[in-house]
């Protein structure tokens, strides 16, 4: 994947998310202020506990909805 193609997905998703939320209004109390979204695509591995010792980052594991990442 490109830097531009990267870039474009990002962005997408990130739409994807706002439209989500404009569904979903009560998700955004999930949210703590100031956090760093981090959007995680479904097909990509990853280690929960090991990748989460940040308290201000919320992941997110992008499928067809977003669906938080518990720490």
């Amino acid at each position: 994947m490109t830097k531009k193609e990267h870039i474009e997905r990002n962005i997408g998703m990130t739409f994807d998310f706002i439209k989500q939320l404009i569904d979903h209004p009560e998700a955004i109390e999930s949210i703590p202020d100031g956090a760093e979204l981090d959007f995680i695509d479904k097909e990509m591995p990853f280690r929960v506990k090991e990748e989460m010792e940040e308290e201000r980052v919320v992941r997110y594991k992008v499928g067809h909805v977003f669906e938080p990442i518990k720490k």
